[in-house]
């Protein structure tokens, strides 16, 4: 896999490089993202945080196979934070 300059960037930053399910946009920084219902906390990596992003788009507009697939991707990559944020 060869990768680009930001993904490069993100590596030495100590951030994973995990394939994502949809084409999104990450950022560089980790954010704390709050359960609207539960008020429970987390802090995500940037990539987690373009898919949770992308998760609440596709709810919003329904569209079924973004939030499959980013569901998915965050029981797999994330399984403490989907309980946390997304069950």
């Amino acid at each position: 896999m060869a990768w680009d300059q930001e993904e490069e960037e993100l590596y030495m930053k100590g951030f994973p490089i995990r394939e994502l399910p949809f084409d999104c946009e990450v950022l560089d920084k980790p954010e704390l993202i709050k359960n609207p219902f539960t008020k429970e906390e987390v802090m995500l990596p940037p990539d987690a945080v373009a898919v949770y992003d992308t998760i609440k788009g596709a709810e919003m507009l329904g569209n079924d196979d973004h939030l499959r697939k980013g569901l998915d991707w965050f029981i797999k990559n994330e399984p403490d934070a989907y309980m946390k944020l997304l069950d």
